[in-house]
């Protein structure tokens, strides 16, 4: 049996007009009131009790005018307005730039200049006289408590030759690794421990240089107590090793002379030496400057290792004398 199909009824959408007497809002960007402009017909600006121009219309006086009025209310007399203009002086010799100037120009120039007023700027010439030379008016300056040093200055005035030449050179010997701070900072701590430390006892045996004051004035002067204890032990000569020298293949040893920066050089290296195999004690960033200033110390006491390298090599090179004989001529 086919199956049963329902017919429903089609009915026609019928189309909705909407009336004239629907209420249909339209969107808010589309409702647009016309703009009024209000002109001073109709809303007159605010004028003031005098008549004159309203309050947003008053300009204010100049920098200048302000100023002239201030002093002349105080009595201390303000800035001269008619002054430092040199154009109408030059308008006044050309004649034909003056005709083309403009007419309230013109006509400034034509009138005279009232009393007590110029057309010239004596500010060059004001400034001129405030230079007053000090030593010219026998004024003294005020604000030092010492006076300035001669010309020229000596040597050692300079900035980069402020220190002492010995201090300099084992600063530099100090330095690692291109840290010039670090080495300056751990010379400070080696010439305070100096100068804090007790006074040394110099050992009879090993006696330090001729002329040296008494060991307990010595840490009244780190810099004093750094340079006896570092020429005392710094050797005199050096073994050089020549091959050929006389007449054959064999190397002699020659005894080579140092100047002082030499021999002075020498001495720190063995100090450093000394001081970099002793056995640390504490922590901190100060331990190898304490170990420096100590072997310091045991110098100027006689009892450092250093002493004993200084003597091997000036008996070898007592003992290489015979060898400057082999000298070719």
């Amino acid at each position: 049996m086919p199956p049963r199909i329902t017919r429903l009824p089609i009915r026609k959408a019928a189309s909705f007009i909407p009336s004239a007497s629907s209420n249909v809002h339209p969107h808010l960007c589309l409702r647009l009131a016309p703009r009024r402009c209000i002109t001073a017909d109709e809303k007159p600006l605010p004028t003031a009790d005098d008549a004159g121009p309203g309050p947003n219309q008053e300009q204010l006086p100049h920098v200048s005018e302000e100023a002239a009025a201030m002093g002349k209310i105080t009595g201390e007399g303000g800035p001269e307005l008619e002054q430092g203009t040199p154009v109408q002086e030059v308008l006044q010799r050309d004649a034909a730039s003056k005709e083309k100037a403009p007419k309230v120009m013109q006509e400034q120039i034509d009138s005279k200049s009232p009393n007590g007023t110029r057309s010239f700027s004596t500010l060059a010439r004001r400034r001129q006289e405030a230079l007053v030379s000090f030593e010219d008016s026998g004024i003294e300056a005020s604000g030092r408590n010492f006076e300035l040093p001669a010309l020229p200055l000596a040597s050692n005035m300079h900035l980069k030759h402020r220190y002492a030449p010995i201090v300099k050179q084992v600063t530099n010997l100090l330095m690692r690794d291109g840290k010039l701070s670090v080495a300056q900072r751990n010379m400070a701590m080696i010439l305070n421990h100096l100068r804090t430390a007790s006074p040394p006892t110099v050992d009879p045996e090993r006696p330090l240089l001729p002329g040296a004051p008494p060991a307990s004035h010595l840490p009244l002067n780190p810099i004093l107590y750094l340079t006896l204890a570092i020429d005392s032990v710094a050797p005199l000569l050096r073994i050089r090793s020549q091959k050929g020298i006389a007449g054959g293949g064999a190397a002699l040893q020659m005894p080579m002379p140092l100047a002082l920066r030499q021999r002075r050089r020498q001495a720190v290296m063995w100090i450093l030496d000394a001081a970099s195999k002793k056995p640390t004690r504490g922590s901190g960033r100060g331990g190898f400057a304490r170990k420096v200033a100590e072997e310091l110390v045991s110098i100027v006491e006689g009892r450092s290792g250093v002493w004993e390298r200084r003597s091997v090599v000036h008996k070898a090179a007592v003992g290489a004398r015979a060898n400057l004989n082999n000298r070719r001529r």
